[in-house]
């Protein structure tokens, strides 16, 4: 099962277009998660045109995105647990805030965003997962999203560059 998996898209016009190289993987997806900042729910009926959807909100997200999506969300994929969540928060880092938010959750995996940088790393037992921004790279030298690949027994996670 193919999963792509993006963040902070901050699209804000309803005329904007996800990039090329993330519109490339779309059609393969099985399912899409957006771990927040969408801006718009246009985004949302984008992705899900090409898969199912699940995502969270993120903090420049507004009420129309907060009707659409939760703040977190846990789902199974092909047995494995992966928790989602934006980041967003006081104190503390991104990573310790998306932790804390799954510490009672056993999640195999937890994605999220906020920061717009990529992570790929085991705290413990858990994958961290930031797939990093496909359109606010920041000061970073790249654009990224992310694809994870499941069958029954493991998983394999990557980010895409560009």
């Amino acid at each position: 099962m193919k999963v792509v998996i993006v963040s902070d898209t901050h699209i804000a016009k309803k005329e904007a277009e996800l990039p090329v190289r993330l519109m490339e993987e779309l059609p393969s997806a099985e399912l899409i998660i957006h771990a927040g900042d969408w801006n718009i729910p246009e985004v949302y009926d984008q992705l899900e045109s090409f898969a199912p959807v699940h995502g969270v909100y993120g903090n420049v997200d507004g009420i129309e995105i907060q009707e659409l999506v939760p703040d977190k969300q846990i789902i199974d994929v092909k047995g494995f647990k992966i928790g989602i969540v934006h980041g967003h928060g006081e104190k503390k880092t991104t990573e310790k805030r998306v932790v804390e938010a799954f510490a009672e959750d056993n999640a195999d995996i937890i994605v999220f965003g906020h920061s717009h940088i990529p992570l790929l790393r085991y705290f413990k037992k858990q994958l961290l997962f930031n797939p990093g921004s496909p359109t606010a790279k920041r000061k970073l030298p790249y654009y990224s999203f992310g694809i994870m690949t499941f069958n029954e027994e493991t998983f394999e996670a990557k980010h895409i560059f560009y």
